[in-house]
């Protein structure tokens, strides 16, 4: 995969499968919780809300609702907005709440 930032890796701690649902897992952004730039509204939520796509589809079995959430992702960073660890010349600078409002609205 090539995700151009830790900020956009989902990630997930697994447990057993029954039936194609896994029931347990632990999500969380794959680059951690980056303390260093907490409460400055400059980290990219992307990496979190893909872990809550995951959540809602491999724990949950809702494939439906982890498909609207990757869709608008995907519609707000083709629609051109950038937090500043993938922003670059020609796309909208946004911070934290103003990505998370954006695909929020987009869902």
């Amino acid at each position: 995969m090539i995700a151009g930032s830790l900020g956009m890796l989902p990630s997930a701690s697994l447990g057993d499968s029954t039936g194609g649902v896994t029931r347990f897992g632990m999500y969380e952004p794959s680059g951690g919780t980056a303390p260093d730039i907490a409460g400055k509204g400059i980290a990219n939520p992307i990496a979190q809300i893909l872990s809550a796509a995951m959540m809602l589809r491999l724990s949950c079995g809702r494939d439906d609702a982890a498909s609207a959430i990757e869709a608008a992702v995907k519609n707000v960073i083709a629609a051109g907005l950038r937090t500043g660890d993938i922003h670059t010349p020609g796309t909208n600078l946004v911070g934290t709440a103003e990505m998370g409002n954006a695909i929020a609205a987009a869902i």
